[in-house]
């Protein structure tokens, strides 16, 4: 009798506050479908993440990780489920209302204004926030861009137009950064600094980034979480630290 006296005596205490979540997600993903005319591309994606998060979405080509991109942005229509930022929902909006919203893109590719000057690339960024001049903690995260902010974009090597593009995208004072396919064309040495760059653009603005990537070993330098896509629909999604990168790696091999 006495032994079960005692295990009376011991109530379980309650979780401790902490554990349970309550920042709202700087971009939450629900049920997500997109499709290119009656050719669906995207199955009913769901995750979410969390303020100064940085996820990497990763996937072999044509497995839907630009759709997806193009789809947050408003450049591919949703077909059915909500895109939310900071719990607006802004499924239903034009890319540009997207962007004020606080969206920002970084296509694949780049996609700079090679005949404007550097100093204009950024300024397209600007029509959303109301600024008139690049704000100078632009120039201070890319030096390169300052000495060249008089040159053509097109003039500027594979790394420089990264920046360049990435610049633009941080002018318009986002609360979630997209970039597809930041390393394509990218020598390794930029790469391993792009890296380093990203992960103090989320320190220093406090903004959550989300990267389409195929590069593992980038993903794993720079993310806190990894997401696989397979035919439009997430197979794998796990935290850096427990992440089965064998698994990863057998996803992305062709």
């Amino acid at each position: 009798m006495a032994s079960l006296q005692t295990a009376h005596a011991a109530p379980v205490p309650p979780p401790p506050l902490a554990a349970i979540p309550s920042a709202v997600p700087a971009l939450a993903v629900e049920d997500l479908h997109a499709a290119y005319g009656q050719s669906e591309v995207l199955h009913g994606l769901t995750f979410a993440v969390a303020p100064g998060e940085i996820v990497a979405v990763m996937g072999r080509n044509g497995m839907g990780k630009t759709t997806l991109m193009k789809t947050l942005m408003g450049l591919v229509p949703v077909k059915a489920g909500s895109i939310r930022v900071e719990g607006a929902d802004v499924a239903g909006l034009k890319s540009h209302a997207r962007v004020a919203k606080g969206l920002a893109y970084v296509p694949q590719g780049r996609m700079i204004f090679s005949t404007m000057t550097v100093q204009e690339n950024i300024e397209t960024g600007l029509t959303v926030t109301g600024a008139r001049a690049v704000p100078q903690d632009l120039y201070e995260m890319f030096p390169v861009l300052l000495e060249m902010k008089g040159r053509r974009g097109g003039n500027l090597s594979g790394g420089q137009q990264q920046q360049l593009a990435i610049a633009r995208a941080l002018a318009s004072r986002p609360k979630v950064l997209l970039l597809d396919e930041p390393t394509e064309g990218i020598q390794p040495s930029i790469i391993r600094e792009m890296g380093r760059t990203l992960k103090r653009i989320r320190d220093e603005r406090g903004l959550s980034i989300v990267v389409s990537e195929q590069v593992l070993s980038f993903a794993l330098d720079v993310a806190d979480r990894v997401v696989v896509l397979e035919n439009g629909a997430i197979v794998h999604e796990a935290p850096r630290a427990g992440i089965d990168e064998a698994a990863v790696a057998r996803f992305l091999s062709v």
